[in-house]
């Protein structure tokens, strides 16, 4: 279903936007997580997550994964069960455009090529222990997907 029309509401309304915050492990570099160098403002040149704004006829799992394929090249499934939700990240400055809440995933996944596109200027699988500055608040989105994993792993 597409949602048409002019809409009017008397309170202002923030933007969605997805994240994906993907790890593998990777023999050289241990753990790693995929980022992207952003291609345009704000942040231009900085590394993020794979994300963007949600689209009006997607649920926020859709929105993630074709983020995430149309900005690094890789496919992921809803199917698998490996996506899950991190977290709602709301603070009121966290993007200089406007007032937008971002809706974060994790998953660890097997190393893949990925390739930059669509807003992304590069893709890269970077190691954990040797990061550049993120862009918005995505070091504080970071720091919860890496406690979450330790908390998962000590559940197995």
């Amino acid at each position: 279903m597409v949602i048409q029309g002019t809409y009017t509401y008397e309170y202002p309304r923030p933007a969605v936007t997805t994240d994906c915050v993907l790890f593998c492990q990777d023999h050289e570099e241990g753990l790693s997580v995929l980022l992207i160098e952003r291609g345009g403002e704000p942040y231009k040149g900085c590394w993020a997550f794979p994300g963007g704004f949600l689209e009006m006829d997607e649920t926020v799992e859709e929105g993630a994964v074709r983020e995430l394929q149309e900005e690094t090249g890789l496919i992921l499934s809803l199917d698998d069960g490996r996506l899950k939700q991190l977290g709602c990240y709301s603070k009121v400055d966290r993007d200089p455009r406007g007032r937008v809440i971002t809706i974060a995933f994790y998953a660890i996944v097997d190393k893949a090529e990925v390739k930059g596109s669509d807003d992304a200027r590069d893709a890269r699988w970077l190691p954990v222990s040797a990061l550049p500055p993120l862009a918005f608040d995505h070091d504080v989105v970071l720091r919860d997907a890496l406690r979450r994993l330790e908390t998962d792993s000590h559940m197995h």
